[in-house]
């Protein structure tokens, strides 16, 4: 938030690679100021509705409790209502606290239809062992953003297995973009790409666009943000544009775990836009 707020007062120019604040693009919002990756409400609000489509009506949430966490759960919460869920109890963590064992003896006297959490890394990680070490996945579904399981899968081996969230890319997506992109990537660094590869590679793309458009001419602000303002990125993840905030309108997967790979199981929300709440640009 203090680098977004630096670029906005000074007029420089900002692309977000990764960092999904929604008020980057909301109440911070600015003309020079533009994301390639997410919003926090984003991959979040498509799997609301997905929970209360399979029936599931008393959801229990669980995060840190820190603006990424909010935000994402926030943005779960508006879509499970809006679904026709009934209802929602959220519980807490201090960031980075991983010491899960009282929440889970919660969640399990709680006994809610399904579990929707919002953890990323090494949290998330132990997370998962945590939950699957109580027992916990035979009784009560797990779900979560799809920070949850991208980049922790081989941390957890066989514990994510069947886990279900919701991102804006997948393994496996099959189209020739996405096919040439992950071969490319793999030679060149002898590993396989993310989702934080994807964007930043997204950031690159925008980038030129941008820098094509005044031949180089960076002094040209005005002609390189209205450049940017109408790319269409022919990304990874599938094509997508920028909203009048700057942040990508997307689609955003449901993604199951399969192995080491997030593997695509259908289409969540198509071309989903931040409602980029305060943003007067």
């Amino acid at each position: 938030m203090g680098m977004v707020k630096v670029a906005k007062e000074s007029n420089t120019l900002m692309i977000i690679p990764n960092a999904g604040l929604d008020a980057a693009t909301g109440a911070l919002c600015a003309p020079n100021i533009f994301r390639t990756s997410f919003s926090n409400w984003q991959p979040s609000y498509p799997m609301g509705k997905v929970l209360a489509d399979r029936g599931m009506n008393n959801i229990l949430t669980l995060a840190w409790k820190y603006g990424a966490g909010q935000e994402a759960v926030a943005g779960f919460n508006e879509g499970f209502i809006k679904a026709g869920g009934k209802s929602v109890r959220g519980l807490w963590i201090p960031f980075p606290n991983v010491e899960f064992q009282a929440l889970l003896t919660e969640i399990a006297s709680i006994k809610p239809d399904a579990v929707f959490v919002f953890f990323a890394g090494a949290g998330a990680a132990k997370f998962i062992k945590d939950y699957n070490a109580a027992g916990l996945r035979r009784q009560i579904p797990l779900f979560g953003s799809g920070f949850l399981t991208d980049g922790v899968l081989d941390a957890v081996d066989k514990a994510a297995e069947g886990l279900e969230t919701t991102l804006h890319y997948a393994d496996g997506l099959n189209t020739k973009r996405d096919r040439e992109f992950r071969a490319a990537y793999s030679k060149a660094y002898k590993s396989e790409p993310d989702v934080y590869a994807v964007q930043g590679y997204d950031a690159g793309l925008l980038l030129n666009i941008g820098l094509d458009a005044v031949k180089g001419d960076v002094t040209k602000k005005k002609e390189m943000i209205a450049a940017m303002e109408k790319a269409k990125i022919d990304s990874p993840r599938g094509p997508w544009t920028m909203s009048k905030a700057h942040n990508p309108v997307q689609d955003i997967y449901l993604r199951r775990v399969v192995g080491r790979e997030n593997k695509m199981v259908s289409v969540a929300h198509k071309a989903l836009a931040d409602p980029a709440r305060g943003c007067k640009m």
